[in-house]
């Protein structure tokens, strides 16, 4: 039986609900409960009709007097992402009862971007992220929650879940569920992404049908979010560097009996942050973002973190964009060599010292703000401090001496993305790349075209329609750019799109390309054969049109309209905002008149 499975069943039934025992002593905090949200739920005689479904529930009188604390789990069975959240979070109710609080359990949606990726699916996938954020914040104000410990395991579910701590304001932890370990194929270390390369592999005749089967059992041994530094363990990364997690929490594997430390901790610490009024926004400044910023391109992280970060500050009300974002990654070096731009995954990064020893490294060379406040009550340096450097471990090279001296993400701007986009150049070793435009107005067109092998070394493929409000839902191309790979053509094309790319695709791949095509960006202009000219080092892309050629184009170019003409992915369209802001949906923290923390 695996560890992880083994958890879940140790703490079925009664284990699973268990409460902290007489040996386990209550914390002595004291909780002033007419200042907390929770009173409106729990105290005086106008409440007795609230009370009386706690009773129901078991608890006692004494429990309903303490303050209640939500825990939020993103816990499914629809990926393993998302297999041990729950359990996770059970054992956090522990570490909060033992801290003076009274837990409470509830769930959000996940949609899992590995399942969902090369069909309409994916174009739920970013929207999911909004519905997390919206459905954990509507729980927690429609039960008047005082604290909040979030579980997530995948992709959107991450910064969904630190978007609704931020927006609500209260004493929260983020708790990451772990990655899963590698697999193991031909003597060497695999993760899913070799799968989506070996279709590519196959369509090109390089291989045989049965090593497809033979990759596809065995690249995902068990639970956990996939294991290079794709989005999920870039995020997991945030988490700790922004300081919504607790120090070397995040890159333990899903397996690892430590994860059960960490939920425990996690119940307890959240206790102290209420008992100290230690809010997210008091965590999450704009230094905080800054270090957030420097630890995604310093690992070589996904792009999606260029998204999520400038969302994230949204829900605090900080003003941060992509070209803030990319500012940041400018001056970065690129130190940890993880997949899929290095060698290591996220089990090597834990085993070489975790994210911390990412950061002492940045701090030593004046790279971090050490005085940002974390969730353990320490600012961001009083924690690095308790670290030493580990000289042994092969993930992590010191600042001073970095495996590129810029960081692993770049953002451009040109004349075919006035608001901006980005690339990942960890581990690439050509940053220029010219040639004629092949124009797909979706990805399946371009899938269908990278399948039947009719793409020319050399040709810039432009994805379009596929931003957040054209496809809706900006859609990831992962499954286009790994065939790609897979036929040996990921070095001899580019890839350009107004929708975005997995943490996992490598390669010339410039996504997030704003204003998006159904917006009337440049993007939409484009035609088969304009030259597009890009250039990772100075932070350009071109399109190499004459402006009197283009306002011909501009002035024939109607808008598209879209097949989702109701329903959630209608709503997110008519709603959401340009990828360079975050792609968000509402109008954020600097417009509010309060805030929930304070009803």
């Amino acid at each position: 039986m695996d560890k992880a499975r083994g958890i879940k069943l140790a703490l079925g039934s009664a284990a699973r609900h268990r409460r902290a025992s007489e040996s386990e002593t209550l914390m002595t905090y004291s909780f002033d409960k007419s200042k907390l949200p929770s009173r409106h739920v729990s105290v005086g005689p106008e409440r007795a009709p609230h009370r009386s479904y706690y009773y129901a529930m078991g608890l006692t009188e004494e429990e309903i007097a303490r303050p209640f604390v939500g825990i939020a789990s993103a816990g499914n069975d629809s990926a393993p992402c998302n297999t041990t959240l729950d359990a996770q979070a059970d054992i956090a109710r522990v570490g909060v009862e033992i801290g003076g609080g009274m837990p409470r359990r509830f769930n959000t949606i996940t949609v899992t971007d590995g399942i969902a990726m090369g069909h309409q699916g994916m174009k739920s996938s970013l929207a999911s992220r909004e519905v997390i954020a919206d459905s954990v914040e509507l729980s927690m104000r429609g039960h008047c929650y005082d604290a909040l410990i979030g579980f997530a395991g995948c992709d959107k579910s991450l910064p969904g879940m630190m978007m609704a701590m931020l927006r609500l304001n209260v004493p929260s932890i983020f708790v990451y569920g772990g990655s899963i370990l590698p697999g193991r194929y031909q003597d060497r270390d695999v993760t899913v992404v070799d799968v989506f390369e070996v279709v590519g592999k196959y369509a090109a005749g390089a291989c045989p049908l049965s090593e497809v089967h033979a990759l596809e059992k065995v690249a995902c041994p068990g639970h956990g979010a996939c294991g290079g530094q794709y989005t999920a363990n870039t995020m997991a990364c945030v988490a700790e560097a922004i300081g919504l997690s607790l120090p070397n929490s995040n890159m333990a594997p899903a397996p690892y009996k430590s994860r059960e430390q960490v939920a425990h901790a996690a119940g307890v610490q959240v206790m102290e942050l209420l008992a100290k009024n230690i809010r997210p926004r008091d965590i999450c400044t704009r230094q905080s973002f800054e270090n957030a910023a420097r630890v995604v391109a310093a690992t070589g992280g996904s792009t999606n973190g260029a998204l999520h970060l400038p969302a994230m500050a949204h829900e605090a009300g900080i003003a941060l964009d992509l070209f803030d974002v990319a500012e940041v990654f400018k001056s970065t070096p690129y130190i940890a060599s993880l997949k899929p731009g290095g060698q290591y995954v996220a089990k090597d990064m834990h085993e070489a010292g975790g994210v911390y020893m990412v950061m002492k490294t940045l701090l030593a060379e004046g790279l971090l703000h050490g005085d940002c406040l974390t969730v353990t009550g320490k600012t961001l340096g009083e924690n690095i401090d308790e670290i030493t450097w580990n000289p042994n471990q092969k993930v992590i090279v010191d600042a001073k001496t970095p495996i590129t001296p810029t960081g692993g993400v770049v953002g451009l701007k040109g004349s075919l993305a006035p608001d901006g986009a980005i690339v990942k150049v960890a581990g690439m070793s050509k940053l220029h790349f010219s040639g004629p435009a092949r124009v797909f107005d979706c990805e399946e067109d371009a899938f269908a075209a990278v399948e039947a092998r009719d793409i020319a070394e050399g040709a810039v493929i432009v994805i379009r329609y596929e931003g957040p409000k054209g496809g809706p839902g900006m859609r990831e191309m992962l499954s286009t750019t790994a065939a790609l790979y897979g036929q040996g053509m990921g070095e001899k094309v580019a890839l350009i799109t107004d929708g975005r790319f997995s943490g996992a695709t490598r390669g010339f791949c410039i996504g997030h390309v704003g204003p998006e095509a159904a917006d009337g960006g440049p993007i939409a202009l484009v035609e088969n054969g304009d030259i597009i000219s890009i250039d990772a080092e100075g932070g350009t892309i071109e399109l190499e049109v004459d402006a009197a050629t283009l306002a011909a184009r501009r002035a024939k170019w109607q808008p598209r309209q879209h097949d989702y003409q109701s329903g959630a992915l209608w709503r997110y369209a008519q709603n959401v905002g340009p990828a360079r802001y975050g792609a968000v949906t509402h109008p954020g923290g600097a417009k509010e008149t309060h805030c929930y923390a304070d009803i």
